[in-house]
């Protein structure tokens, strides 16, 4: 089974370094680009297990907000792929 989280800044938070990357974008040719949001991507991967579907998405739903997001600034998502 393969878990795969997104943690990006919440909108209302600057980004300095999607910022940095649409600045870059600009100078490399690219004007178009008028916002870049920079962000993670984590992919797990997880021995076959015989806990039920909905306690193990609980408990990876807790482990994103505690660990793996800083829940003042960042949204995570989390998507189980089978």
């Amino acid at each position: 089974m393969k878990v795969r989280v997104t943690v990006m800044p919440k909108a209302a938070v600057l980004d300095p370094q999607g910022v940095a990357i649409r600045n870059t974008l600009h100078h490399l040719g690219l004007p178009g680009a008028h916002a870049v949001r920079a962000g993670k991507v984590m992919e797990i991967e997880l021995d076959p297990t015989s806990e039920d579907r909905p306690a193990l998405e609980a408990k990876l739903r807790e482990l994103c907000r505690d660990f793996l997001s800083n829940p003042v600034i960042e949204d995570f998502q989390l998507e189980i792929v089978d």
